[in-house]
């Protein structure tokens, strides 16, 4: 069996079958590692993302002025990765299914536009994404990897925690992988259990040397995104998978960035500050809405989309105007990130508090399946934290 594994044949059927164009010195002259791309009409695995307690998605006007075209967040992602690949040749895409469109098809058509050079699939080995693309970027390329889920980032651990984040700081300044960013759907998706639902930032944003940010829609994903590969840092792009296709704006269809590590006042309020990210968001607006319209409580909603480094400054100028504060975020409760903002706001702005800041999170299990509704923090269970704050 050992001698069948490691036969030459099966080696390099096995390279041919993944598709890897880096791979193609290895391969015996003739081969091809051209693959067909199955049809989105042929039964190809598209995954959808809905929340089947989803309300709908209450849609932004475009950030930045200019034309605009109607997408939702898998077409974002992809017009944000089409204009960095057509303005830097050295910009390539990698990871699993990605010259296929990928299994969230974020991807979809870039390989045929830019060629298998620069659009190709991995193999299934989240530490070789994650090491190829430390070494692309070293070497002065732009190297846009995809994880296929957040949940299997771990196996990379490694090369995460000890060379992404400290290359620079390890050679003195001569050396970086900040061309780096990798892409990854993250957080409830309505019926991916414990292994496709988690929400994993918190983890990653302990890390020195990297940044993390997660958007809350389409148009906010395209300028986020194009920061974030032009970012002279790892950046760690985290996507709300259940928003994929749920979430559609008019996003604007040229080329423009929003800044990074800067917190967004969504909406003034004079009574409650109110925080969170990503899919979270959603929620957070309907919970400010029920405030207003049953207990007469004016929401500031604050939106960090960067939540390393996150923006102190917005969050506690907002927390000594209103004296009170509720955080909300899937992961779970403890060592969530919603800790480390309640711990530091504490420290900001002892004096002006009120009430004591409310954590609204996910409870301390594996996320569950069957039982998700009553593990997520809902509109429900923040409208009740803002209540509590107000009456304190």
């Amino acid at each position: 069996m050992c001698n069948y594994l490691l036969s030459h044949e099966n080696i390099m059927a096995a390279l041919r079958r993944i598709g890897v164009p880096f791979l193609r010195g290895f391969l015996r002259p003739g081969t091809s590692t051209s693959l067909p791309r199955p049809s989105l009409d042929s039964g190809a695995a598209v995954v959808q993302c809905r929340r089947s307690s989803d309300e709908p998605y209450a849609p932004e006007s475009p950030p930045v002025p200019g034309a605009t075209q109607k997408m939702n967040l898998v077409e974002a992602i992809r017009s944000a990765m089409d204009i960095a690949m057509e303005g830097d040749s050295s910009a390539c895409i990698f990871g699993e299914d990605v010259a296929f469109g990928g299994v969230f098809r974020c991807t979809d058509g870039l390989r045929d536009k830019y060629g298998e050079e620069r659009v190709f699939n991995s193999p299934l080995c989240e530490q070789g994404i994650m090491g190829f693309g430390i070494g692309l970027a070293v070497q002065g390329s732009t190297a846009l990897a995809e994880i296929q889920f957040a949940d299997y980032i771990h196996p990379a651990f490694d090369q995460v925690i000890n060379e992404a984040s400290k290359y620079r700081y390890r050679s003195g300044g001569l050396y970086d992988c900040g061309r780096l960013t990798v892409r990854a759907p993250y957080g409830a998706v309505g019926h991916g259990g414990h292994y496709h639902s988690q929400s994993v930032e918190s983890i990653y944003a302990h890390v020195p040397g990297i940044k993390v940010v997660i958007p809350r829609g389409p148009s906010q994903a395209k300028g986020l995104l194009l920061s974030s590969i032009r970012d002279n840092n790892p950046v760690f792009f985290f996507e709300p998978k259940a928003l994929y296709r749920a979430a559609m704006e008019e996003v604007p269809q040229d080329d423009y960035t929003l800044p990074l590590s800067s917190a967004e006042v969504m909406q003034e309020g004079k009574d409650v500050t109110v925080v969170g990210y990503g899919a979270q968001i959603q929620v957070l607006r309907k919970a400010c809405d029920m405030a207003q319209e049953e207990l007469g409580v004016s929401c500031e909603l604050i939106d960090l989309r960067t939540i390393i480094p996150w923006d102190v400054d917005t969050v506690a100028e907002s927390v000594c105007k209103t004296g009170r504060m509720v955080i909300a975020h899937e992961a779970q409760l403890t060592a969530g990130f919603a800790s480390e903002v309640s711990s530091t706001i504490q420290e900001e702005c002892f004096l002006n508090l009120e009430a004591p800041i409310q954590r609204v999170c996910g409870w301390d299990t594996p996320f569950p399946l069957i039982f998700e509704p009553f593990y997520l923090p809902d509109k429900f269970r923040c409208f009740e934290a803002i209540k509590r704050v107000v009456n304190y």
